[in-house]
């Protein structure tokens, strides 16, 4: 109640305006650039301004993900935004309802309710392949959906102006900015299981030089699970100064709280996820999470003339996350009993203080009749990660073990379950984990016709870390030192370097066709064990082909893109099959870079615009990840295996369409439907030793099927003059499906809900 009640005094603040200023935005078809003109309005009595609206098909801006300026249609790569009226009609509550439109990404987990990941192309786009506004995003929350004003996915191998990030993709959320023209929303989102949420945007001048705009949102919601609960409060404040013609910089900030339950869904015996009711709650009633992430950055965007931009961006960013509850429900099939479970203590306090800066240069000239468009800069970045490890000790202050009373997940019942934590807990070790990155790279888009392009660059990366453990000291049987009292062990620095180079080729048949092909590496650090001569493990080098064609036929009406792509690990860490002496090896710290992994499938895209108000977003993607070389040792995967919560098949098909005359002008209709094909889920094979024949190797079966779904979301709303009232029931056939992370964790997908918005437009 408190936070909502602070919340409606925001919104009650911000509805004091200072000048109104109206904007005409005109696309300039000789710079290929957005111009906008002022117009002061005075307020006079009786003076009425009559609303002008302007529509049209404009061409799509460079995406800031790609931070080169490059038009869409010049990168030698599949890109999908999602902007934010697809957003708003649909709905979004989570990043993972905007995904459902993207061809290829799809969510792998979604680990005790506290985060969700994703992945594309068969790898996670982890903390590296998540951005907000363009810096590295920690992606141990969720973050909020309503401050978007878009979502960027650039596919395939972003190292070159990212550094070590994954090669499945990057992921990028762009807030939403201040604008010169006053205006806003108040919205309020209702629906099944007590949900409420409230959100608000405000935007426009203080005065001719400075502009504002405030989103927010209070979110309070149970679950279709019981005794899951999530409350999240959200500010995200940022003014836009208008120095010059020339520059501008604009500066924002964040802050997220989110109270939210730990669940880690349902059992799995074996190889087999539980039929039990999906409402069912396991965990202890005690269990309790927050997240609390915070940033402020600063862009600076100066341009010299029409070919030359110089950007300077910062950014500051804060994580915390802390929980304490019973944890997954695995190794079932250890009990004698079909069902006992002794449900497993855990407590977490995870932070991470991100430190970075962009400075990067954009430039074109000509060399005779050759056109080139450089990018060129440097970026840096210091984190430190504070992890603590929990005692749990008894009333008596004897050590506890990390169990707590067992129970049968076929008769348990909560109304037994008591609401106190039956222990208590200190922390006993802290690891602060401080890692610097540095990167240099530059980048030519060489137009060598008007038909034949090349973009070739190089980027060099630099990555140190270094480890700094804590431990509780005893001084006698009824004193300890704390942690962070005494003396650190600090372990050997590490410390990776590579180049990642990119190369592609571009034809252009028409302007508004492309044909493209690509070659790009990308490097993964190995910061676990050693080499057999106990030396640090090499990073792995991984290497991307990829290769097809877009369409974007009357300025964004109808837009296409087929891949192909092969991704190749040819040097996947493993651990080592023989010591250095010679001899049989069983211990999994000693690695070799002697594996390989292979990615490789074909993406379809579709968007449409064919009328005002009426959008189509379709596509199919198959991916076929698989272990390809492997060694015969302990804990090693076994070759030919497919890659853990990799779908072999995803398909999505939406539309959204808003009637713009005739009586019924202003009805809104939509669907979208989305697949997520056969997996596995839980951990890959491994060999294992034999215990009864010590030194023979066997396979241990860890794999957990998972069939694949399908789930349809349709919508329906009204606007009349500034009101909108928008209606959507989702997962319309109530689908009963898993999220799996890892060996645990399995968490059901949401049935059949209904969810209720109404809108007021200033």
């Amino acid at each position: 109640m408190k936070n909502a009640i602070l919340f409606l005094t925001t919104i009650i603040g911000l509805t004091l305006q200072a000048q109104e200023i109206a904007s005409i935005e005109r696309y300039s078809a000789s710079t290929e650039e957005y111009e906008i003109e002022y117009d002061t309005i005075k307020n006079r009595k009786g003076e009425v301004l009559k609303e002008i609206i302007v529509t049209g098909n404009k061409p799509p801006k460079p995406i800031c993900v790609s931070r080169s300026g490059i038009k869409p249609m010049d990168l030698p790569q599949s890109v999908q935004v999602i902007g934010s009226e697809i957003i708003a009609q649909q709905q979004a509550i989570r990043l993972s309802d905007v995904i459902k439109n993207v061809n290829g990404v799809y969510v792998g987990s979604a680990r005790g309710g506290a985060q969700e990941s994703f992945w594309s192309r068969g790898y996670e786009m982890s903390n590296n392949n998540m951005l907000k506004n363009g810096f590295r995003y920690n992606a141990g929350s969720i973050p909020e959906v309503s401050s978007l004003e878009r979502v960027e996915f650039l596919k395939g191998s972003s190292a070159l102006l990212f550094g070590n990030v994954t090669p499945g993709g990057i992921l990028n959320m762009v807030t939403k900015t201040p604008q010169f023209t006053k205006g806003g929303e108040i919205n309020i989102q209702a629906g099944s299981y007590a949900f409420y949420k409230p959100s608000i945007d405000f935007y426009g001048p203080i005065n001719k030089s400075i502009a504002y705009r405030f989103t927010g949102s209070y979110e309070n919601s149970e679950s279709f699970r019981d005794v899951v609960k999530n409350e999240r409060i959200y500010y995200n404040p940022s003014f836009l100064f208008d120095i010059s013609d020339k520059t501008q910089i604009t500066v924002q900030g964040d802050y997220l709280s989110a109270d939210w339950t730990p669940d880690f869904g349902t059992g799995i015996i074996g190889k087999e996820i539980l039929d039990l009711p999906r409402n069912n709650y396991y965990g202890a009633l005690w269990s309790t999470g927050n997240t609390k992430s915070s940033s402020a950055s600063a862009l600076l965007n100066h341009d010299f003339n029409k070919n030359w931009k110089l950007s300077f961006n910062t950014s500051y960013q804060n994580y915390d996350r802390r929980s304490k509850s019973t944890a997954q429900l695995s190794d079932l099939d250890a009990y004698t009993t079909r069902g006992d479970w002794k449900r497993g203590l855990t407590q977490s306090n995870n932070k991470e203080r991100i430190f970075g800066d962009q400075f990067s240069i954009q430039g074109i000239f000509n060399t005779g009749t050759i056109k080139h468009q450089i990018f060129t800069g440097l970026d840096y970045e210091n984190s430190l990660a504070i992890a603590h490890t929990y005692t749990f000790f008894d009333a008596a202050g004897n050590t506890k073990t990390t169990e707590d009373t067992a129970i049968n997940l076929f008769n348990y019942d909560l109304s037994t379950q008591s609401t106190v934590a039956p222990f208590d807990s200190r922390a006993t070790q802290i690891v602060n984990t401080d890692s610097q990155r540095f990167g240099a790279y530059f980048q030519d888009l060489i137009s060598l016709t008007d038909k034949f392009k090349v973009l070739a660059g190089i980027r060099w990366s630099w990555i140190e870390s270094e480890a700094s453990t804590y431990k509780e000291t005893l001084v006698n049987k009824f004193q300890t030192v704390a942690p962070e009292n005494n003396v650190p062990t600090i372990a050997a620095k590490t410390l990776d370097n590579a180049f990642s180079p990119k190369v592609g080729l571009v034809y252009q048949p028409t302007k508004d066709i492309t044909i493209f092909s690509s070659y790009s590496n990308s490097f993964t650090p190995n910061t676990s064990g050693t080499t057999v001569d106990l030396k640090p493990v090499q990073a792995s080098i991984i290497d991307q082909y990829e290769a097809g064609i877009k369409t974007d036929f009357w300025r964004g009406i109808l837009c296409t893109n087929v891949t192909v792509y092969q991704i190749s690990n040819s040097n996947l860490v493993q651990t080592a099959q023989y010591k250095a002496d010679g001899s049989a090896n069983t211990d999994t710290s000693l690695k070799v870079l002697s594996g390989a992994t292979r990615s490789k499938g074909i993406e379809i895209d579709l968007t449409a615009r064919p009328t005002e108000g009426f959008n189509i977003n379709a596509g199919y993607s198959h991916n076929d990840m698989r272990f390809v070389n492997t060694t015969v040792a302990v804990g090693n995967s076994i070759e030919g295996d497919r890659v853990a919560r990799t779908p072999a098949n995803t398909a999505n098909l939406s539309f959204f369409y808003t009637l713009q005359t005739g009586k019924l002008k202003g009805l809104a209709v939509g669907a979208i439907g989305n697949y997520i094909g056969n997996r596995i889920a839980g951990w890959n094979n491994r060999y294992i030793d034999d215990t009864i024949n010590p030194g023979t190797l066997i396979i241990q079966d860890r794999e957990v099927p998972v069939d694949g779904y399908a789930t349809i979301d349709l919508s329906l709303g009204y606007s009349w003059k500034k009101l909108s009232l928008l209606c959507k029931l989702s997962n319309i056939t109530n689908e009963l499906n898993y999220t799996v992370h890892e060996n645990y964790s399995a968490n059901p997908i949401a049935p059949r809900q209904v969810l209720t918005s109404l809108k007021y437009i200033f």
